[in-house]
């Protein structure tokens, strides 16, 4: 019995350095990651016996989404990412005695919408619950939640991924939305080292949150951002929250296990307080290759809370979740249950429409979803999926895309490649959004119809693009007849050209004429260079045809 378990480490030992992370709810392999000992600090190589044996990963997420409120959730204080430290702190905020909480009606439509966005169930009646923790910056000493009986429940996000050996492949998977619940944010502590102190900034506390729990139902790192990134757009989508994960408004936990199909979920550790989707799948697949690695070397996965650092690439402990924390949870006695009605014709007696948030009228009123749009797009003008993406992924380009196609006969398929390569290219060189572009649809599409009708070349048109740029408010029109760029179209003048280009490069000829016709190219190339740019490829490739027979 020794011997083989001897024989077999040697076996795994001389096997190459990858593991195969596999999605447990398809057949098909997510991604492979190498365990190269630089890449993992020398951590135990990972082997697998079989296809059965192999572990994978399983996540679940919980992500904190603020609020798009100008109010707080429970206090009339005034919601601004860069206040002055404590400059945005009511009496009900500071847990001064004999104050009450007012519930925020827009934080509620924001919870509803994101609910029915989510394909989840709206529960008409739900509750307050008081979440007891002593933390500096809780001022109350306890959390106002929704333990008991969320405002929405059983949920369902779809999510795409590009696959296929060239990415364009889109793939479509979906994960369960436990809960969405409304919830107090905690204030900030802010550790000064120098001083051995830490301070106090109450200005986010009580700002409104939602809490949106999704069930482990992936299996990597790219899943969990695929989900992350399509969940962020839906909400800018909504206006519920603007997502900006560098300030805080999307937080994200990730709770992370491994285990060997058909056996039950192993021991998860939970990596708190992700502000950035591409960190999220760095720091979810790390967590999976680590556990796999203690498995595999005999040990065991120890039910902790760990926190990712970015620079090393790592995930690094912060305290364990062996001892199970009360937090005693009551329900909240100063706020009544939290009625939402279906329509009108179901609200209580005695309570105004203009006063209740009804699900009907926000149902009714929900704006185009992010993965409707991409179909959309694809259907309607013939694009390709992952040109969708692109589109959709930043705002406002999908506004500027079909504003250009409305002020140009230009096919979409040709615009795409201005609108996604040269008008985003120069956007996220200089840090810009698409509405602080200096080239607006309209003159964007000026300027492709002139090179559709045959005014100017290709190459032209992206010069006197970068001239746009620089120029703003000059038209495509005014700068090239400024800088005399209009396409040469005289038979004689090219005809002059392409003889003093042909007599030239005799070799080029001769190859030609041997049957390489794609030589022909480079003396085209030749003519452009001569004209800067401005002849007319049709004509002067059969010139050179002609010239070259």
């Amino acid at each position: 019995m020794a011997a083989s378990s001897i024989a077999a480490s040697k076996l795994l030992h001389n096997m190459n350095k990858h593991v195969t992370i596999l999605c447990p709810k398809a057949s098909c392999v997510i991604r492979r990651i190498c365990t190269t000992s630089s890449r993992w600090h020398s951590q135990p190589q990972l082997r697998a016996k079989s296809a059965l044996q192999q572990l994978v990963g399983v996540v679940g997420l919980e992500i904190h989404a603020q609020i798009n409120s100008n109010t707080k959730l429970f206090s009339g204080s005034a919601v601004h990412f860069s206040a002055p430290p404590n400059s945005l702190v009511s009496f009900f905020d500071g847990s001064l005695p004999g104050t009450l909480p007012v519930l925020n009606k827009r934080c509620v439509e924001a919870a509803v919408m994101t609910g029915l966005a989510l394909n989840c169930t709206i529960n008409r009646k739900s509750y307050f619950d008081r979440k007891h923790y002593f933390y500096a910056d809780l001022p109350a000493g306890y959390q106002i939640t929704q333990q008991r009986r969320p405002i929405a429940v059983d949920g369902m996000l779809t999510y795409s991924l590009l696959g296929g050996k060239k990415r364009s492949e889109v793939i479509r998977k979906s994960v369960k939305i436990k809960q969405i619940q409304l919830e107090q944010d905690s204030g900030k502590s802010l550790h000064d080292d120098v001083r051995s102190q830490t301070l106090i900034d109450l200005n986010r506390a009580g700002v409104g949150l939602m809490e949106l729990v999704m069930e482990p139902d992936m299996s990597c790192g790219e899943e969990a951002a695929a989900a992350v990134r399509e969940l962020q757009l839906i909400l800018q989508a909504l206006g519920t929250c603007q997502g900006n994960m560098s300030e805080g408004q999307l937080r994200v936990d990730a709770n992370v296990s491994v285990h060997r199909p058909g056996e039950p979920l192993g021991v998860r550790t939970e990596v708190k307080n992700i502000n950035s989707v591409r960190y999220l799948a760095r720091a979810i697949d790390y967590e999976i290759q680590r556990q796999i690695s203690v498995l595999q070397r005999g040990g065991t996965v120890q039910n902790e809370t760990r926190a990712y650092d970015s620079k090393s690439g790592e995930t690094i402990p912060m305290r364990d979740k062996e001892g199970l924390q009360d937090y005693r949870f009551m329900p909240e006695p100063n706020l009544p249950p939290l009625i939402v009605p279906e329509d009108n014709t179901s609200l209580p007696a005695g309570i105004d429409a203009c006063q209740a948030v009804v699900v009907q009228k926000i149902r009714e009123g929900l704006p185009e979803l992010p993965s409707v749009k991409r179909d959309r797009l694809v259907e309607t003008y013939g694009i390709l999926p992952e040109h969708s993406f692109t589109l959709v992924n930043e705002d406002g380009l999908v506004e500027y895309f079909e504003a250009v196609l409305k002020a140009t006969k230009k096919e979409p398929r040709k615009v795409i490649g201005w609108v996604t390569n040269e008008l985003l290219g120069h956007l996220k060189q200089q840090d810009m959004s698409v509405s602080q572009s200096p080239i607006s649809p309209p003159a964007l599409a000026e300027l492709l119809e002139l090179q559709e009708t045959g005014h100017i070349s290709s190459s032209v048109a992206k010069q006197v693009f970068q001239e746009m740029w620089r120029s703003s408010g000059k038209t495509a029109q005014q700068i090239i007849r400024e800088q005399n760029l209009e396409l040469v179209s005289d038979t004689a003048q090219l005809h002059s050209i392409c003889q003093k280009v042909v007599d030239t490069h005799p070799d080029e000829v001769h190859a030609i004429r041997n049957g390489n016709k794609k030589v022909l190219n480079k003396l085209m190339g030749l003519v452009q260079k001569e004209t800067k740019g401005r002849a007319d490829p049709v004509l002067v490739r059969a010139i050179l045809q002609e010239k070259t027979s």
